[in-house]
């Protein structure tokens, strides 16, 4: 009788199950028993000598990690620096007035903030050893960001522990796969890893063309009409640079806020260089246009460049900040800033509340040297006039890029040998979104001198009259 029952069951189960699932569940079978088969076959192989496993271990070659490299790529050059880095710098044996380095204000060179730093060592220690998120949250991280948020007057700050992956980790903080970013064709490389992160449609306008990014609206615009339903569940952000490192050029700001307004975008800036550099108080490239703050819907920065530290924060509203502590990758994976590196921050932030005329002397130096390097005979000088990074290029442009970037290294070379120390600008090319032209970047410091400048000119002058 029980087997009867259990037939009876059997046959109501296929009645009631689709034919499609029958079919599939056969071939599962028959999938299962032939690898079981195949297994045994398998098993039934000659089985290797010993001295046979040994032979083919002793032949086996494996393939390298690395591919072969060109022993003469420029970016396996060293140069080798002997001296704490400020105005003046060892590089090589060659004592040399320093123009390569982000050191805008002179402050790594800065006793004040040295002491400060030295004393956060001996309270603190080296580092925190773990995340924000964990156990790497001090009272320093804390009250630096309470100070960037009161410095730029905006609701709450977040401290990354590295400055290219503060916005690199913001942008897909936000943005996601179906939204569409319009973006600079000369951004940095820091938030070109942010934009591939992020997987959203990516639109680049040409550089600080407005009208260019006012077409590529327009026709999201005639999309969104085709399609209203997609149009909203699409968020539209728009991405920019202060100060653009590859140019030295300043973004049209209010421009690019009005577009925002019209057509709806959350607007992040990244304030990288122009942080500290700009404006009257430091506060950067809004201070410089005069427009608020508010309209920015994100400003990230590292700290490389004016606060002579490392690290990197995005300072915004409660929600930007608060987001990213459960969003922001380089925030949550990374340990947290080195508490002394996080003091030097809040003593570089003094140094902007108590000193400003540190901005204007900058902003004159920086005039200075842009209309002195105006004069080259072979070169050309790109950036704005109150940019502290700006970049020279051939006047005469050479037949390929691989040329042009030989002849740049010898000039570098060559000036770093006669005492002005500068250099190549460094890209990875073929990971560019856009190409790149070599240049030579120049990094101004504020305590450079007339004469500092003079004798830099006559010596790159001199050199690239020699060389080109």
């Amino acid at each position: 009788m029980v087997a009867i029952q259990l037939f009876n069951e059997i046959g109501s189960i296929f009645r009631n199950t689709p034919t499609f699932a029958l079919v599939l569940e056969t071939l599962l079978v028959i999938t299962v028993i032939w690898l079981l088969l195949h297994r045994r076959g398998g098993g039934r192989r000659r089985r290797l000598t010993k001295e046979e496993e040994d032979q083919i271990i002793a032949d086996f070659e494996p393939e390298p990690l690395v591919g072969d490299t060109d022993p003469d790529h420029p970016l396996l050059r060293t140069r080798i620096v002997q001296s704490k880095v400020g105005k003046q710098i060892r590089v090589d044996g060659h004592d040399c007035l320093n123009l390569g380095s982000h050191n805008y204000l002179g402050f790594l060179e800065d006793q004040e903030i040295l002491d400060e730093a030295c004393k956060s060592l001996r309270k603190y220690g080296v580092g925190s050893c773990g995340p924000r998120g964990f156990y790497g949250t001090m009272d320093v991280h804390l009250d630096l960001e309470d100070r960037i948020a009161k410095f730029m007057g905006l609701e709450e700050a977040i401290v990354y522990s590295y400055g290219f992956s503060t916005v690199a980790s913001a942008i897909p903080a936000y943005a996601k796969r179906g939204d569409i970013i319009f973006v600079d064709e000369a951004v940095n490389f820091a938030i070109q890893k942010g934009l591939d992160a992020s997987r959203s449609t990516i639109a680049f306008f040409k550089h600080n063309d407005v009208e260019d990014l006012e077409r590529l609206l327009i026709e999201m615009e005639k999309r969104d009409q085709k399609n209203p339903k997609k149009a909203l569940k699409t968020r539209r952000f728009l991405v920019a640079e202060g100060i653009y490192m590859n140019t030295g050029e300043i973004c049209p700001l209010p421009e690019l806020v009005a577009l925002r307004q019209k057509y709806k975008l959350r607007l992040f800036l990244d304030e990288s260089i122009s942080f500290g550099t700009l404006g009257q108080g430091g506060h950067g490239v809004t201070e410089h246009f005069n427009v608020d703050r508010d309209e920015i819907d994100l400003i990230s920065a590292g700290m490389e460049g004016s606060m002579a530290t490392i690290g990197g924060f995005c300072v915004g509203s409660h929600f930007i900040a608060e987001h990213q502590r459960l969003s922001g990758l380089g925030y949550i994976f990374s340990a947290s800033l080195p508490p002394m590196l996080t003091q030097a921050a809040i003593s570089a932030l003094d140094r902007f509340e108590r000193e400003p005329k540190i901005f204007e002397q900058l902003q004159s130096k920086a005039k200075t040297l842009h209309q002195k390097f105006s004069q080259f005979s072979k070169l050309t000088l790109r950036g704005n006039e109150l940019s502290p990074v700006k970049h020279l290029y051939l006047a005469q442009a050479a037949e390929n890029f691989d040329k042009e970037l030989k002849l740049l290294t010898e000039l570098a070379d060559k000036c770093i040998a006669r005492g002005v120390a500068v250099v190549q600008a460094a890209y990875l090319q073929n990971r560019e979104r856009q190409p790149v032209r070599p240049s030579i970047r120049i990094a101004v410091n504020r305590l450079l001198e007339d004469a500092d400048i003079a004798t830099a000119f006559e010596v790159i002058e001199s050199v690239s009259n020699a060389v080109l």
